[in-house]
């Protein structure tokens, strides 16, 4: 009886052992509807007319670059307002962003090294007129024979140092900024050129120390031509040459463009930003351009070169990045990213990416994207 019962569960057994076997091959069953991901980039369409389409066509254009920057001072009109002399400022006539023509007193400094250079030069006057009257001496005793020439050229050799003296405490006092015709403890400071304050670093009554412990009072620059500094990327920098035309618009004045070339590259990169400034100079002669406006320039290449072309209508601008939908199919769209270039004068785009000539393209991107998101 038990060897019966032992056959029974054996034959029982091996289809178990089988069907064990099989379902350990590796091989996995096929996955249900619902396990099967969709491309989140493709588009099903079941009316694709309603959707005007454009085709992406080739032109001859040249290279268009965007770059960001700010309006600045040109170094050239550029000067630093620094006192020579160290005090206390008394008198402060002037603010920051105040125009100021040339010799306008910017500040009055009372200053103890003044008035030590004008009693230098003093005490050097009077010693310069004694050392002159004893050469008058000498030279007259010379004559009669009752002094020896050792003597007289020891007079004249006084009488050179003393005028000497004179002139450099007299170079001394007007290196101070104080006048020799009107002596005076007043060091008054004026500006050595004729611009618009852009930077002060002074206040009534603060004390003045010497230039190597102190930065420039003042800085005047002629706002009359100023510089466009915007940052141009290592990768773009290829794109750039020195005499391509830019055209600048600014934040401030959005309606107006300005026009210019670009006068230097940098040869030095910014190790954080890793880009180079580009400088472009304007003129200003209504002194609309203020520095530290921000600034974006467009840079046009003077070569032309093939480059695909879509209304710009067909972009869609979404997350940082520029898309647009290409048709795959009779009812499939993808959405392409690509990188949007410079426009043409009839609404059209330059761009890069996966996509070529004689592709057709959605016309309106946003239009597309908007019936797509409501289809969901």
């Amino acid at each position: 009886m038990k060897k019966r019962s032992s056959r029974f569960a054996a034959i029982c057994l091996f289809p178990m052992i089988i069907f064990g076997v099989s379902c350990s091959d590796g091989s996995k069953a096929a996955p249900t509807k619902k396990e099967v991901t969709r491309d989140p980039g493709i588009y099903e369409v079941e009316h694709p007319e309603v959707f005007p389409l454009a085709v992406v066509t080739t032109r001859d254009l040249p290279t268009v670059l965007t770059a960001t920057g700010s309006v600045n001072p040109d170094v050239n009109s550029t000067i630093h307002v620094t006192s020579q002399g160290t005090g206390r400022v008394v008198d402060l006539r002037v603010r920051l962003g105040e125009y100021v023509q040339k010799g306008k007193i910017l500040l009055s400094i009372y200053s103890a090294e003044l008035a030590g250079a004008f009693s230098d030069y003093q005490k050097a006057v009077a010693d310069e007129r004694l050392a002159n009257r004893a050469l008058e001496r000498a030279k007259l005793l010379y004559s009669h024979g009752a002094l020896a020439q050792k003597d007289l050229e020891q007079s004249e050799d006084a009488a050179e140092k003393a005028k000497a003296d004179v002139q450099n405490t007299e170079q001394h006092v007007r290196i101070l900024g104080g006048d020799l015709a009107h002596p005076s403890t007043l060091i008054q400071l004026r500006s050595p050129v004729s611009g618009t304050i852009v930077e002060q670093n002074i206040s009534g009554f603060e004390g003045i120390k010497s230039l190597d412990n102190s930065p420039n009072l003042f800085t005047i620059a002629d706002l009359s031509r100023v510089w466009v500094l915007c940052d141009v990327y290592e990768n773009d920098l290829g794109e750039v040459h020195l005499g391509d035309p830019a055209e600048i618009r600014l934040n401030a004045y959005p309606d107006k463009m300005y026009r210019g070339k670009i006068a230097d590259i940098s040869q030095v990169l910014d190790p954080n930003l890793r880009s180079a400034k580009v400088r472009i100079v304007l003129a200003n002669p209504s002194g609309t351009l203020r520095p530290g406006m921000y600034a974006s320039a467009t840079f046009h290449s003077r070569t032309v070169e093939p480059r695909l072309v879509v209304p710009s209508t067909a972009i869609m601008r979404l997350q940082d990045k520029d898309w647009l939908f290409r048709k795959d199919g009779q009812h499939r769209f993808r959405q392409i990213e690509v990188h949007a270039l410079g426009t043409t004068p009839d609404g059209f785009q330059q761009v890069q990416g996966e996509v070529k000539a004689g592709d057709n393209v959605a016309i309106n991107a946003l239009d597309f994207s908007t019936a797509m998101a409501e289809q969901k």
